[in-house]
């Protein structure tokens, strides 16, 4: 996953609904594509709007959807299609004892994830290995840099779907190491 001023946006219920969690291949309805085309819209508008973002290849990450199927998806925005999808993790102050029931904070310390667009930032190589800081361009999660949000992968993420839930990270979107290549 070669990433360059790419943009991410995580977001409850983006894919939502959708029957299948395939590795390569995702069933929507035409209300989840309605919703998709509504997310790429806003996304292009404001890639035209300002020129340092790429302008080919966006991230998605769905919170809905539980931590053991892909919600991390990999969007062609020329094509208009998803080209990859993966596991991702959520913070582990997001999880409030319900299964399936997340809670996200902007907060430090909180150890949560924290929806809204972010700018994929400068590459460095951190206790995890290649990482990416995640600069958040909304109010709630504008903290990002100050918290540390960064993309990075780690060994404990799988890389295939699951039938549990996938390990936590401290608020930063987790990845497996494979996906991340």
């Amino acid at each position: 996953m070669k990433i360059f001023s790419l943009f991410l946006f995580v977001t409850v219920g983006f894919f939502s609904g959708s029957k299948s969690y395939l590795k390569k291949e995702t069933t929507t309805t035409n209300l989840e594509i309605d919703r998709i085309n509504s997310r790429i819209d806003d996304i292009k508008d404001m890639i035209c709007a300002d020129s340092k973002y790429n302008t080919k290849i966006a991230f998605f990450v769905d919170m809905r959807i539980p931590s053991g199927k892909n919600r991390f998806f990999v969007y062609d925005l020329v094509n208009n299609k998803i080209i990859d999808q993966g596991l991702v993790a959520h913070g582990s102050g997001s999880e409030t004892g319900a299964k399936g029931n997340l809670k996200f904070s902007n907060e430090p310390n909180s150890n949560c994830t924290a929806l809204g667009r972010y700018a994929i930032e400068k590459c460095y190589k951190g206790s995890f290995g290649k990482s990416y800081k995640l600069n958040g361009l909304d109010e709630t999660n504008n903290n990002a840099l100050k918290r540390a949000i960064v993309l990075h992968y780690y060994s404990a993420v799988p890389y295939e779907e699951q039938d549990y839930y996938i390990s936590n990270s401290h608020g930063c979107p987790m990845v497996n190491e494979q996906f991340f290549k």
